[in-house]
Parts: structure tokens; sequence; C-alpha cells
């Protein structure tokens, strides 16, 4: 707790605000701008010494059941709050969420990001959108269809979906996975869509069910990704998931160093593109199989795929 800033906080909040703005009439000329200090304990349900104390730095640390009518008695914007919170030792309130709705700004980026995968997903692993180069490097494997969307559920209940990632990898990803989903429970509370993932995660997965029961936390914000891509091998890239404004939407990025055999992998599935497990010969035409189009990439990298 900042007790000097709080105070000063206070004091300047409840300086910014006439009567009118909260309801009250004026009652007559006033010494000083704003509203009395009286004013604002009456709204906020609170007593007039403990608001006095509060701004001159000298209150105990007010509770979160004191910071919130306080927040709304001094007509606090959504910042102006978080401030307040973290000025009195807490962490604030969480925002609204953004839900499936994409910002403009954050689709805009996307479709910009045309040399690096990038995916827009919710905080418990619903995939919104990705951009191209992703759609060439997970393939069909992370669809943004509705009935199948989150990674998490088709980590834990479709084989195909591990088949892409090496062995040794694989223990790693469930138990990051399953982390991170409680963390993101533990942000929501009682939300009941959180509460339906996990129930049935837990009834068709064993696996899921032992790791939910072992109760680690941990948010996925940055890692390394190695995928075995049928057109161009095995491929390692570097994680990293930056948060929207609302914090429960995820925008996550794909990155090579310039230069490495990564970088270069990246670079050939862009050309590639939808041409991930059939060209668009056919197969059962001349360079339409899987075959072919791995042998363009063996050409492509000087290696053996």
């Amino acid at each position: 707790m900042d007790r000097r800033e709080l105070a000063d906080f206070l004091r300047r909040s409840r300086e910014r605000l006439k009567p009118s703005d909260v309801g009250l009439t004026d009652g007559g000329r006033r010494r000083t701008p704003g509203l009395r200090r009286e004013e604002v304990a009456m709204l906020a349900a609170m007593s007039a010494d403990y608001y006095m104390r509060l701004e001159q730095a000298r209150g105990p640390q007010p509770s979160t059941q004191v910071l919130a009518p306080l927040a709304r008695a001094l007509r606090l914007s959504e910042d102006e709050r978080d401030h307040l919170y973290l000025l009195a030792g807490h962490r604030p309130p969480a925002g609204r969420q953004a839900g499936d709705r994409i910002r403009p700004g954050l689709l805009f980026l996307l479709d910009r990001l045309v040399d690096t995968p990038a995916q827009i997903l919710t905080d418990i692993g619903d995939l919104l959108e990705q951009n191209n180069l992703a759609e060439a490097l997970f393939g069909g494997v992370c669809p943004t269809r509705q009935e199948d969307r989150n990674i998490v559920w088709r980590w834990f209940t479709d084989p195909a979906h591990r088949e892409e990632y090496p062995p040794e990898d694989r223990d790693h990803w469930s138990r990051v996975h399953a982390a991170d989903l409680r963390a993101a429970a533990a942000r929501r509370g009682d939300d009941p869509v959180v509460s339906d993932l996990v129930r049935r995660l837990r009834q068709v997965s064993a696996e899921f069910d032992e790791l939910w029961r072992r109760h680690e936390v941990g948010v996925r914000r940055t890692g390394r990704l190695r995928l075995k891509h049928p057109s161009v091998g095995l491929i390692d890239l570097e994680c990293e998931q930056l948060l929207s404004p609302a914090e429960d939407q995820h925008l996550m990025l794909y990155t090579a160093q310039p230069g490495s055999r990564n970088f270069e992998q990246l670079r050939l599935l862009r050309v590639l593109g939808g041409e991930r497990f059939v060209s668009a010969a056919g197969p059962d035409q001349p360079g339409g199989s899987v075959a072919a189009v791995h042998g363009q990439a063996v050409a492509w990298l000087g290696g053996t795929g």
C-alpha cells in the first residue's frame, strides 16, 4: 500500500467532481472546489472519519469491499479504478472480456504479419483467427470452426493433434495446457464456459483429470514449439504471447532467427501455402502427392527433410 500516493489520488479525484456530477445540490458557495469529504464518505457508505484518515495518509489498508463503492462514489473510470486498487495494495478486479469479438486493430495487425505465423486465441484456448502462414504451419490440426477450435480439447481428445509434435515434447505440452487452463479458470471465477470445458475434459481424458488434480498453475507467455511438418520437416520456433487490453484474448507469434534453417522453413511454407498436404494438381496427378511437395522442400532447404 502506498499511503501517500493513495491519499493524493483520493484528494485530486474528489476535487475534480462537482456536486451535480453525483446528484447532489450545490448547497451554496464552497470554499474549495469539488466534493466535501463528508459527501464522498456518504456516497461510499463509510464513516467520514475513516475517509478523512485515508486522505491524510494515516488510515489502515482499505479492503476491496471498501474500494469498490469508493471508486463508484468518485466516478472513477476503469483505469482510475485499477490505479486506486494498486495504490491500496490490491489486485484490480477483472475487466470486461472481449469474448469472441476480435478488435479490428488486432485483425489488421494479424493480416500484416505475413512473415510470421500468428494466431489469436482466448485465454481458455479457443482459436479465433490465424493468418495464412499459421494455417500453412498448423494446417487442419488447428481449425477455427466453433465445434472443435479449442486447442486444449483437441490436445487431450484427438490423437492426430499430437502426432505432429515430437514424442519427447508431448508430456511437456500436456502440463502446459492444463496449467494454463487452471490459471484462466481462476481468473474467470465461476464462469460456466470454463467449468463446462474442464468438466468435459475430466470425463473424457484420464490424463487431463490426473493433471488437473495436481493443481499446477502456469500462464503460458513464452517458450519453444517443435513441430513435425510433412512438407518442411522438423521446425523449431520461439513462441511469444501478447495480451489484448481485455486480457482474455492472446496474440501468439511464432518466430525464427533470421538466416537460420527454421527461418528458411517459414519462408518455404509461405511459398507452399495451402500445399501442406496435397498440391493444387491433386493427389492422382504428377506433383500432387505429399512426397512430391516434401521433395520440393528438401531441395529448397538443401537437407534431408
